[in-house]
């Protein structure tokens, strides 16, 4: 049997564990960073019952578990969390922390079905009229959402993506997604010409070092931020009098729920999201590459009235 080794520096075991997930499994910043918060609950409520890391059983999941729920965390939030969790023990045992996995019997929270708020073709329309044509920002704020919508982008996959990963003459942009994957998105003629109009706007900015691959940028020059996309989408939709709960990823839920009522493949809507499973996809309710850009441009709202 291995020799299980001592867990002596909790910071240390925490930064090897982030060293882990980023480099061997693959996952995104964001997921790493979201890990790293679900273990310190874990952690933090460890210490509170003055147990040990190395103790660690089902039973202290499980209490753990009930804490979450105690705290009033939806399941949704509760079962992301466990999944963070679950991850931390798989490491501990791989890496002879733990002998066992204490994880692997813990049962997740029922969550059911949540349907997204979508927003109709109109409140899009609505939205993008609702842009001042005035401002500075109005014509890399109009790209942005037929960017958005015209694609079904994830709010991080937009404020990473790059000029030269754009193939206009193809029709196609190459999206960097979770766990660095790539994927091929077609994209509307209607964004293409959102974004080559902003295109000489941008380069009047004065472009920070580091910054120049990045298709939007601030007045400043600089990547626009996840969360300066929310506020430019919010604004955009409070200003188009809609009330729905709003944010960049409606407007991929609104991009995924209008190609399947337009009749398209549910595997088309699936590769063009980067979701690996297709059951993720079917949220919503075999194709070949050649096929799928036709796929989206045939039924997309925006392809088709343009």
């Amino acid at each position: 049997m291995t020799e299980l080794r001592r867990i002596t520096d909790m910071s240390r075991l925490l930064d090897t564990y982030e060293a882990h997930i980023s480099l061997e499994r693959g996952l995104s910043e964001n997921t790493r960073i979201s890990y790293r918060m679900d273990v310190e609950k874990l952690t933090g409520f460890l210490a509170e019952e003055s147990i040990s890391l190395s103790e660690l059983s089902l039973s202290h999941l499980q209490s753990f578990a009930a804490a979450l729920h105690d705290l009033g965390i939806s399941a949704r939030s509760q079962a992301r969390i466990l999944s963070g969790v679950r991850s931390f023990c798989r490491f501990l045992h791989t890496e002879h922390f733990l002998a066992t996995d204490p994880s692997q019997l813990l049962e997740t929270p029922s969550i059911g079905l949540h349907l997204p708020e979508v927003l109709s073709v109109e409140e899009i329309d609505a939205m993008i009229a609702s842009i001042d044509p005035s401002t500075a920002e109005a014509t890399r704020n109009h790209a942005i959402v037929e960017t958005l919508y015209g694609c079904g982008l994830r709010v991080s996959e937009l404020v990473s993506l790059e000029i030269g990963r754009i193939y206009a003459a193809e029709g196609y942009l190459v999206i960097r997604g979770k766990g660095s994957k790539e994927r091929l998105v077609p994209v509307s003629d209607t964004a293409l010409a959102w974004i080559e109009g902003y295109l000489p706007e941008r380069a009047a900015l004065p472009i920070k070092h580091g910054e120049e691959p990045f298709l939007f940028l601030s007045r400043r020059g600089t990547r626009l931020t996840r969360q300066m996309i929310f506020t430019i989408i919010k604004r955009l939709a409070s200003a188009a009098g809609i009330a729905k709960t709003i944010s960049p990823h409606t407007l991929r839920h609104s991009f995924a729920t209008h190609l399947l009522e337009g009749g398209a493949n549910l595997r088309a809507i699936q590769q063009m999201l980067g979701h690996e499973s297709i059951a993720t996809t079917e949220i919503y309710l075999h194709l070949d590459r050649s096929r799928l850009r036709q796929e989206i441009l045939d039924h997309h709202p925006r392809n088709r009235r343009h």
